[in-house]
């Protein structure tokens, strides 16, 4: 002999499973979206880092360059 749950508590559990499913779904959402960030992140690093090694060989390794005003003196020893 089978048992059925009430209306109520079958609604109940299905609200509950429904919220417990959106939730799951934000925090891939914000899993993919920090995935997607820290790729950026690292291009960007790869970047700076070859446009630094190009400013290097231009202005010289002991080269400070102010990148507020792009004023470019020489480290003082």
């Amino acid at each position: 002999m089978s048992k059925s749950l009430s209306s109520e508590e079958l609604q109940k559990i299905q609200e509950l499973n429904n919220e417990f499913n959106k939730v799951k779904m934000v925090i891939v959402d914000c899993e993919i979206q920090k995935h997607n960030a820290l790729r950026h992140i690292d291009e960007l690093r790869k970047q700076f880092s070859s446009y630094e090694h190009a400013l290097i060989e231009k202005y010289g390794k002991d080269a400070v360059i102010n990148i507020q005003t792009g004023e470019v003196t020489q480290k003082e020893n």
